[in-house]
This record gives structure tokens, sequence and C-alpha cells, in this order.
């Protein structure tokens, strides 16, 4: 029988109390980018969509999910920083959600702006999106209304091996795989996007607004002269009784919304992978304490038990070597009835911390128990006495097996993510099946006075040799620029905006992200672990 932690936090302290402030304002910041990101739209373009009988985005997806089910949305605002704001949630909707019972993965164009192109970052995201299907073997459904890509930034979006031809080779892997796709043409696919319906299994189009073609009229004209109106070069009667490109036309999006879950309604269930799991229960203390215990500085510390213990079911915890490595926590919980190994950060890595979580995480591998890693890191020890200790090797061991566990991982980023420690945490480069961020979070080699600090005496001592001497005044003019550079990079909105996760949520939500993000990895199997060399 697991152990009910025991809270230490006094929700009446003055401390509490200005946290909370503090969170609230976080959390209110962004949810009012996410509003503005999800419905903020130009009139005009939404008449445009009513004037030619089409939904909105939000809408078509509201009605092909299951009602009363959840939607697990990623990355919602992938892109707001980039492109003067005017590629919202990178035109494009991802996430996960429930259709004729089935989990799957939507995608969606949003044709609101410019008419559904394709910015390199909604590139980036439809790959993202596709490989998350790949890793959890799930079906995919398209919602297609996109005039191809954003032509004033091509050089950004087709030469390399992550843009835009990794969308219909990651759509060809999923067909290999047995995983199946319908696309729903609302609208144009045009150019590249002509393959994604022609790479689905099953492609429904709409009479009149629904359109198939490598190159549109305009390109065609250009190309050979011929003048051809959108309808008759590819329309929904040319492809579903001529080409077979498409399989169903239909007269209206809501009758190609209905039968897109018919179509999903007759897909074989597969078998998902058994772990082990118990009947799901509501954490013992309230999951909006987490905004009283978050501080409301980057740098000062808090004990990760109490974040722990407002995620997980009936707030028990078994913790594994709690004498041991003690700035790393870990043990087994359970997450909407999944049993979990939860790893999360008490302080910087030392050699007896990374030790531990290495063989904890090869605990976890052995009895196909899912790893979730709450990140708030600085990095691994540093200095000449850690060095001599072997911190490298013991970082490395680290990391190793995190690299190689073959059981899903799961990351939330809660706090700050610096140098190493992301690493050896499951940062984004490690494969996590699902990395989320809460909006107070930070990431970078190091921390923004830390960095301004290094750099500037780097920049000192260069002067100096060449005879030079700055005033206190001329350090703080080199310094000042490059704190708010880093200040602005560090933050969750810039990191979401180029999609180092799959969305920033709010804290309260992390148990519900984390629940539907771990029924989904077990439609994939679990394989045997194995693990390179380890320097011993």
């Amino acid at each position: 029988m697991m152990r009910r932690i025991r809270s230490q936090v006094d929700v009446r302290s003055e401390t509490f109390q200005r946290y909370r402030t503090a969170n609230r304002a976080r959390i209110s910041e962004f949810r009012r980018r996410q509003e503005q990101a999800r419905f903020e739209r130009p009139e005009r373009d939404m008449e445009r969509l009513s004037r030619h009988g089409k939904l909105f985005v939000r809408e078509r997806i509201e009605r092909l999910i299951d009602p009363g089910t959840p939607f697990l949305e990623f990355s919602s605002l992938a892109a707001n920083t980039e492109y003067g704001g005017e590629s919202k949630s990178a035109s494009s909707i991802t996430g996960i959600g429930i259709v004729s019972g089935r989990e799957v993965i939507v995608r969606a164009d949003d044709p609101t702006i410019k008419g559904g192109a394709w910015y390199p970052l909604t590139i980036k995201k439809i790959v993202r999106c596709l490989e998350i299907a790949i890793e959890n073997e799930l079906p995919v459904i398209h919602l297609c209304d996109s005039a191809g890509g954003f032509l004033p930034l091509q050089a950004e979006l087709f030469p390399d091996k992550y843009l835009a031809g990794r969308i219909f080779r990651n759509q060809s892997i999923l067909s290999k795989m047995g995983c199946k796709q319908l696309s729903l043409v609302f609208g144009h696919c045009t150019a590249g996007g002509a393959y994604i319906p022609s790479l689905s299994d099953y492609a429904v189009i709409v009479r009149g607004t629904g359109g198939i073609f490598l190159g549109g009229p305009p390109l065609v004209k250009a190309a050979t002269g011929e003048v051809v109106d959108a309808d008759t070069l590819g329309g929904a009667d040319v492809h579903t009784q001529i080409s077979g490109t498409a399989d169903y036309a239909v007269d209206s999006e809501v009758e190609a919304l209905l039968l897109g879950r018919e179509i999903v309604g007759q897909w074989t269930r597969g078998e998902k992978t058994q772990i082990e799991t118990r009947q799901p229960e509501e954490p013992f203390y309230d999951s909006s304490e987490l905004y009283g215990i978050i501080p409301d500085d980057i740098k000062t510390q808090f004990d990760i038990r109490e974040v722990v213990a407002r995620i997980v079911d009936g707030s028990y915890f078994h913790e594994y070597q709690p004498d041991y490595g003690t700035t790393l926590v870990a043990g087994f919980a359970h997450i909407w009835g999944f049993k979990v190994g939860l790893l999360g950060n008490n302080g910087v890595l030392f050699n007896d911390s990374s030790l531990k979580a290495a063989h904890f995480m090869e605990l976890c591998n052995q009895n196909r128990t899912p790893l979730v890693f709450l990140q708030n890191i600085t990095g691994f020890m540093v200095g000449a006495d850690y060095e001599a200790r072997g911190i490298c090797k013991d970082g490395a061991k680290m990391i190793m097996v995190q690299s190689c566990s073959e059981v899903p991982k799961f990351t939330v980023m809660i706090n700050g993510s610096f140098g190493a420690g992301n690493y050896g945490m499951c940062g984004r480069a490690f494969d996590g099946r699902f990395v989320f961020s809460w909006p107070n979070h930070q990431i970078g080699i190091m921390g923004a006075e830390q960095a301004a600090s290094t750099l500037v005496d780097v920049k000192v001592r260069q002067l100096e040799r060449a005879g030079q001497e700055l005033t206190d005044q001329e350090v703080e003019d080199i310094k000042r620029p490059i704190l708010e550079s880093y200040e602005k990079e560090l933050s969750a909105y810039y990191a979401t905006s180029h999609l180092w996760d799959d969305g920033i949520i709010d804290p309260v939500d992390t148990r519900n992200a984390l629940g539907i993000s771990l029924s989904a990895s077990l439609n994939a199997p679990i394989n045997e672990t194995t693990y390179g060399v380890l320097r011993l």
C-alpha cells in the first residue's frame, strides 16, 4: 500500500498567498493569449467562411469529436512570437480526441489565416503531430482547407529533412504501420497539400468548396496557358467520379463530418498494451493549491513532493530511496489509474541523485512502468571536486538509461530547465511521447543573469588585454541588452512558439493532460529495453 504524502504547505501563509496571486496573474495572461489565438479573427475572414457555407475550424473539430469528451490540444500558442503574430496557433489545430469511441489525432487547417497557407512553423507543427501518431500508433483525421505553402517564406518550407516533405513521409509510414487516415476536404488542397488526401486511406470531399490539385488554376495558367476553374480542375465530382482520388462527395461540411464519424466507426479497435492500473481517484489535495506552491521567482526552491501530491491519485506516493540523492525525488504513483514512475527535481543533480535516477529508470523499464519527469532543474553540479568524483560519468549514466528507455516517457516543465539537466530529465531532444510546460517555465543553457555575467566578463577581459578599462555604466550598458534578449528567449511563450514543447498548460490541468497522454501511449507496444555502454 502506498503512503499518502503529508503536505507541509500552509495555505494561510503570506508566502502562499503571494505565490497564488502571482500565479493567478500568470494564468490570466496565458488564458488571454490562448483565447486570442483560438478565436480572434478579422470579421471579413469570418464573413468569407459563412458566405461559402464553411464552419470555423474549431467548430469543425467540436462537431467531429464525441459529445462530452475532452480534446487535448497541442501547441495552442505555436508561432505566437513569430510572423508579426498573424499565424495564430501556427495556422493549424492539432490534438488528441475521441471520435466514434476511438482515440485519434486530429489535424485541421485554419482557412481564416491566409487561406490556410502553411508557414514554416505550421509545417513543423504538422510534422510533430504525425510523429505523435507514429510513436503512439494512433489513427489520424485530417480536416483539409489550405492554400498550400506560404510562398514568401518558401525557402523555409521545402528543402530540408523535417520540412514539408516529412509530412508526406510520415503519412506513408503511418499507412505502412496500419494506422488509418481519413481526410475531410472542406477547401482546397493545393500543391504538396494535395498529397494529404491522396495518401489517406479514406477521403471525403465537399462539393463546391473542396478541391484537390497539384497546381491551382493560376499555376496551371502560368505553366501551360490552360484556363480552368477550380471545380473543373479538381473538384468533388472530378475526384469521386473520374480520378478516384477521393471516395465520397457530399454537399455540406456538416454532412462530411457526420460521414467521417461513420467511417471512423467502422475502424477496428486495436488492443492496448497492458500496464498496471487501478481505479482512478482524485488527489487528496486541491490541485488549485499549485498556484500557491510555485514561487514568484524562478530561483526560489520548493519541494517537488507538494506538486506530486496535487497530481497523482489519492496523493499516494511510494518514494524510492528517500534518504539517498535527495535533490532528486523518485517513486511510484498512479495518474487516472495508470501506474507511473515519477522523477522530480529538488535541486541540482549531484553524483548520487544522478545514479539514483538511473537505477530507478531501470526498475521502471523492468516493470513496464511509464516515466513522468517533472522538470525544475538548474543542471548537473559543477566544480573541481565534482569533476574528480566523476559527475560527467554519472550524469552520462542517467542520460544513457533515460535515452534507451522503451517505456513511454512524459515531461512537464514546471519551472526551470537549464543546461544538461534538461537532458537527464528527458528534454525535447530525448523523444518523450509528450512535453508540456507551465506558463512560469523558463528554458536555456543557463539563467539570464548567469549568461549576461559570463558574456560581460569575457568582454571586459578582452578589452583589458587591449589596454582599455570600462566604467560601471559601460559594463551595465553591455549587460542590459544581453539580459533583455535572454529573458525574452527563456520564456515559456518563446519556447512554445517554436514548438520546443507540445503546449503550455494550466498547472491544474496537468493531471488530465497526463491521463489522456498515458491512455494514448498504450496504443503502441512496449519493447524490451537494452542499453548502450555505461562507463562504470
